[in-house]
């Protein structure tokens, strides 16, 4: 939410610098500052070995802010192919028991990486005092360093492995450069990208929870300074 206000104020302070040196194909535009990931944190029941589908239960993926970079190289004056990386994202990752009878319970943890590559379009050019622009592409996240916690250890009286797969997927994004001076510009940019997972809770080799379809479909603000060159 904080990072949402901070691209509002900072769209809003700046609405008042002049036009924006407008982009030329063979341009190299490069852009750092926050990235807010929010998940929208839907997913099927947990599966219990011998239980089958649990009601009522389910997990929740917690939101995370790091730093993101594009790097984005012109085609033409109005589109561009745009890579997003960043640092890696924490996320910590709550599970509801339902009919197990245990309550929420913290599950654990991942870290991913969400490389995407895109293409952009400025539909009215990129030199103006607003220069909005749309892109779709493609994500892949990576999870790694998946940590079962030490609460759901002690709720199962075992000591357990967590592990997500990977993700392939669309991105959508919809963005605005306002001019700062020179090759300068502030970005504000929402992103919709389509991650989901299957994971698992491993005990002693064997799966002891599984929880399909985690589809964490987050939504990504993104404030950056942009440099053009």
């Amino acid at each position: 939410m904080q990072v949402r206000v901070l691209c509002l104020a900072g769209v809003l302070a700046a609405a008042g610098a002049s036009a924006l040196q407008a982009h030329e194909a063979g341009d190299w535009i490069l852009r750092g500052g926050l990235a807010l990931v929010d998940p929208d944190g839907d997913s099927g029941p947990l599966e219990a070995a011998g239980l089958g589908p649990v009601a009522a239960s389910g997990v929740e993926v917690k939101d995370d802010t790091q730093l993101g970079l594009t790097l984005t190289w012109m085609l033409s004056d109005r589109l561009g192919v745009e890579l997003l990386a960043s640092t890696p994202f924490h996320h910590e990752i709550e599970a509801r028991t339902g009919a197990l009878g245990l309550g929420p319970v913290d599950a654990g943890d991942t870290r991913h990486l969400p490389p995407t590559l895109s293409a952009v379009w400025y539909p009215w050019g990129s030199g103006g005092a607003f220069s909005p622009y749309l892109g779709a592409g493609i994500n892949y996240t990576w999870f790694f360093d998946d940590d079962a916690s030490r609460a759901l250890e002690q709720a199962l009286g075992a000591e357990l492995d967590l592990e997500l797969d990977d993700s392939l997927g669309i991105a959508l994004q919809v963005g605005v450069d306002v001019p700062l001076g020179g090759a300068w510009h502030l970005n504000a940019a929402v992103r919709w990208i389509d991650i989901a997972t299957d994971a698992r809770v491993v005990a002693a080799g064997t799966t002891a929870l599984a929880i399909d379809d985690v589809e964490i479909d987050p939504w990504v603000y993104q404030l950056t300074l942009g440099y053009a060159f």
